[in-house]
């Protein structure tokens, strides 16, 4: 149990630099993971409900910054399937925002401005929700800047290849 909280530690300290500017969305590991499976797994042993819906959402926050992809999907399974039992809109907003980061990080970021834009129309100040809105539209702006530049390189190719082709036969 040490070994699990010296790594939520390290996950918190990572969140808190996110918000700084300091570093990228946090990564958590398969040990917390597994930690958090732990949990649902002893709540679903007669537990009260509101313990159990903490247990999947701290499962789900795991998941949904998880390294691995199918723990991403997995993630983002179990929050589209409680959204629509979700009556509280602190909870709501959570989920959303978690799905958000699942989807950035699967580097669907259309998608995941779409989720930021809906935490931002339930709490229009939420930092982590601003913060995380700014970060995916950077990353749209950086992609599309490099798009660009691929483009460009990939055109420019074409053009030298066409007028060394045209050189030659004169």
């Amino acid at each position: 149990m040490a070994k699990l909280e010296a790594k939520l530690v390290t996950i918190i300290n990572s969140v808190g630099k996110f918000f700084t500017g300091n570093e990228d969305i946090p990564w958590c590991d398969r040990d917390v993971v597994a930690g958090c499976e732990r949990e649902v797994s002893e709540a679903e042993r007669g537990s009260s409900d509101e313990l159990m819906k903490e247990c999947l959402l701290r499962l789900s926050w795991a998941l949904v910054h998880s390294r691995l992809p199918d723990n991403r999907q997995r993630g983002i399974a179990m929050l589209e399937a409680s959204l629509a039992d979700t009556d509280n809109q602190l909870q709501l907003r959570e989920k959303l925002y978690l799905l958000a980061v699942a989807y950035f990080k699967n580097g669907d970021y259309a998608r995941s401005r779409e989720l930021a834009e809906q935490c931002l129309r339930i709490a229009p100040d939420w930092r982590q929700a601003v913060t995380l809105k700014k970060t995916i539209e950077d990353q749209i702006t950086k992609d599309g800047v490099l798009g660009i530049g691929i483009a460009a390189t990939a055109v420019g190719m074409i053009a030298g290849g066409i007028a060394v082709a045209v050189f030659r036969r004169k």
